[in-house]
C-alpha cells in the first residue's frame, strides 16, 4: 500500500512538473511578445516624434531639404498637384500678405490632409491634378551687338520662374523664410522650358548661373540667367533707317497646355529693365511680351512671347556717310564759279571728289550686310556719285565748246557776263510778244512778219544802212543775227549749271531722307 501510494504521489508530481514547464514558456512567449511590441511602439514614437523634429528651430535648410525630398515622399517625375487652381493661377510674390491668407485658409479646410503632407509629403496618382500654372518673368541685364551693321544682338536676361508645389510646404517652426536647393537641383521637379528662337547659347562665364528657392507655402521660384544671340529680322534694303526685330519665345517640350500654362507674371506688357541695364552698339526703343500666336507654333503648347525692337545709331551713319558725301559732291560744284579755261584746278578737283567718295563708299560698303536687292546706301552711293562724274563732264563739255573757233569772226569782249547783258533783251522780246495781237486784222497771223516795234535795217538812210523800227515807213529788211561766242557759250553753260545742279541735288536729299525714313 506504501509503495502504492508513493507511486501514485510520484506520478503526481510529473504531471506539476510539466504543467510548469509549459507556465514558463508561455510567460517567456508572452514577455518576448510584449518586448517586441514595446519596441515597435517606441519606434514609431520615435518616428513620429522625428517627422515633427525635422522642421524644428536649429535644423539647417540642408537638413530640412534631405527629409522633404526623400523618395518616399517627393517623386519629381510626377508634376506638382494642383489642389487650388484659383490660389495657383493668381499666386503672388513670397511674402504677400494675400498669399499667406490663401494658404491660412486652405490650412483651415484641409487641416488632415496638411498634417500628413507635413510629415510625410507622399501623393499617391489619384489625386486630382490641374493645369499648373507657371508664371514668368523677364529682366533684362545686357544688350549688345557685335557689329552695328549687321542683324545680331546678344541679350543677356534673367529668367524667373514660378509656380506651386505643396508637397515641399514646411512648417512655420523652422526659422527659414526660404531655403536655399540650389544644391538639390536635381531632385526637385522643374519645368522643362526650351527657347524658340533665330539664333543660339553663348555660355556663361560663371558656372554658377541658376538660384533656386522653395518658400514655407510651397512656393518655388527658379531663376536662371540667358546669355542669347539672336539673328533679327531686320529690312536691309532701307538700311540704315530699319529697326530690327528680335523675338524669342518660350514653352515647355513636354508638357500640353492642359497640363501646365505659362503665364506673365502680373501680366506685364513689357519687360522690366535692370537700374545698370547696359547697352553696346543695341539701341532698344521698345519691347513687349505677349502670348504666342496659335497658328505660329504648336497650337495645344503655352507659349509665351518676347519681341525687342532696336534702331541704328543714325548719328554714326550722318557723321561718317552722309555728311562726307553731301560735303564731297557740293564741293564738286566749286568747278561751276571758276573760270572755263582754268584746266588744272577744275580737273584737280572733279577727279580728286571721285576718287575720295569712292574710297569713303567702298571702305564702308564692306561693313554692310550683303544683300541681293536695291538698297538706301546703293542708291546714295550712286546718285552722289552722278552728281559727281556729270560735274566733271560739265567742266569737259564747257572747255570743248570754249576751245571752238568762232563763226563770221565774232569778237568776245572780256568781262562780258553773258547772262547779264542778254537778259534785258529777252526781257524785252518777251514783252514785245505778249503786248501785240495774237492775229492781224483781216485774220492773218502775225507769225513770220515784222513786229511794229521789230529792229530792222534800212536802206534809204544813205550811203551806209542804218537801223529802224519797221514803222518809220522805210523799206524794211530783217537784220541777221551774229552766231553767239564759243566762250560766251561756254560761261552760259557754267552760269546754268551754277543753279541746276545744286537745286536738284537738294531735291534728291529731301526725297532721299524723307522716303526712307518714312518708310521705316
Amino acid at each position: 500500500m506504501g509503495w502504492v501510494a508513493l507511486g501514485r504521489c510520484a506520478g503526481g508530481g510529473g504531471r506539476l512538473s510539466s504543467i510548469l514547464s509549459l507556465s514558463l514558456t508561455s510567460f517567456a512567449s508572452s514577455l518576448i511578445f510584449t518586448s517586441l511590441c514595446i519596441l515597435t511602439l517606441a519606434f514609431t514614437l520615435v518616428t513620429l516624434v522625428r517627422a515633427e523634429d525635422i522642421f524644428e528651430n536649429g535644423k539647417s535648410d540642408k537638413e530640412i531639404l534631405d527629409d522633404l525630398l526623400l523618395g518616399t515622399r517627393y517623386d519629381k517625375r510626377l508634376l506638382p498637384p494642383v489642389q487650388d487652381a484659383a490660389f495657383c493661377c493668381g499666386m503672388r510674390w513670397p511674402g504677400d500678405t494675400i498669399g499667406l491668407t490663401n494658404q491660412s485658409s486652405i490650412s483651415s479646410n484641409n487641416s488632415k490632409n496638411q498634417n500628413k503632407n507635413q510629415n510625410n509629403n507622399h501623393y499617391t496618382s489619384h489625386q486630382h491634378r490641374g493645369t499648373l500654372t507657371v508664371n514668368v518673368s523677364v529682366l533684362l541685364l545686357s544688350l549688345a551687338s557685335p557689329d552695328e551693321s549687321s542683324l545680331k544682338y546678344e541679350v543677356e536676361f534673367l529668367l524667373q520662374q514660378q509656380w506651386y508645389d505643396p508637397r515641399l510646404r514646411y512648417s512655420n517652426k523652422s526659422e527659414y523664410e526660404y531655403l536655399n536647393a540650389i544644391h538639390h537641383y536635381n531632385d526637385i521637379w522643374l519645368p522643362d522650358t526650351y527657347f524658340i528662337m533665330h539664333g543660339d547659347f553663348k555660355d556663361p562665364l560663371i558656372p554658377v548661373h541658376f538660384a533656386l528657392r522653395i518658400y514655407r507655402n510651397g512656393t518655388v521660384n527658379y531663376l536662371m540667367r540667358r546669355h542669347l544671340i539672336l539673328s533679327c529680322q531686320g529690312r536691309l534694303n532701307i538700311f540704315p533707317f530699319d529697326d530690327p526685330l528680335c523675338s524669342f519665345a518660350i514653352e515647355s517640350i513636354s508638357y500640353e497646355q492642359t497640363a501646365i500654362t505659362y503665364v506673365w507674371k502680373n501680366d506685364e506688357g513689357t519687360l522690366r529693365t535692370s537700374p545698370s541695364l547696359t547697352s553696346l552698339n543695341a539701341y532698344l526703343i521698345k519691347n513687349q511680351t505677349i502670348t504666342c500666336p496659335i497658328k505660329g507654333w504648336r497650337g495645344n503648347y503655352s507659349c509665351l512671347k518676347v519681341d525687342l525692337i532696336f534702331t541704328r545709331d543714325r548719328s554714326f551713319y550722318f557723321t561718317t556717310v552722309f555728311i562726307p558725301g553731301i560735303i564731297l559732291v557740293t564741293s564738286s560744284f566749286i568747278t561751276f564759279w571758276l573760270e572755263w579755261n582754268a584746266v588744272p584746278a577744275r580737273v584737280m578737283i572733279g577727279v580728286t571728289t571721285m576718287l575720295n567718295f569712292f574710297t569713303t563708299s567702298n571702305g564702308f560698303r564692306g561693313t554692310l550686310p550683303v544683300v541681293s536687292n536695291l538698297t538706301a546706301m546703293n542708291v546714295w552711293d550712286g546718285v552722289c556719285m552722278c552728281f559727281i562724274y556729270a560735274s566733271l563732264l560739265e567742266f569737259v563739255c564747257v572747255n570743248y565748246v570754249g576751245r571752238k573757233r568762232p563763226r563770221h569772226n565774232v569778237v568776245y569782249r572780256p568781262g562780258e557776263n553773258p547772262v547779264t547783258q542778254r537778259l534785258p533783251a529777252v526781257l524785252s522780246r518777251i514783252g514785245i510778244i505778249l503786248a501785240s495781237p495774237l492775229k492781224r486784222e483781216g485774220g492773218a497771223t502775225t507769225g513770220g512778219t515784222t513786229g511794229p516795234n521789230e529792229i530792222v535795217t534800212c536802206t534809204n538812210c544813205g550811203p551806209n544802212p542804218c537801223t529802224h523800227t519797221a514803222t518809220n515807213g522805210c523799206t524794211a529788211e530783217l537784220r541777221k543775227k551774229d552766231p553767239p561766242h564759243p566762250i560766251r557759250v561756254a560761261k552760259t553753260i557754267d552760269v546754268i549749271a551754277r543753279i541746276t545742279f545744286p537745286v536738284a541735288y537738294f531735291m534728291f536729299l529731301t526725297f532721299f531722307f524723307i522716303h526712307y525714313k518714312g518708310t521705316s
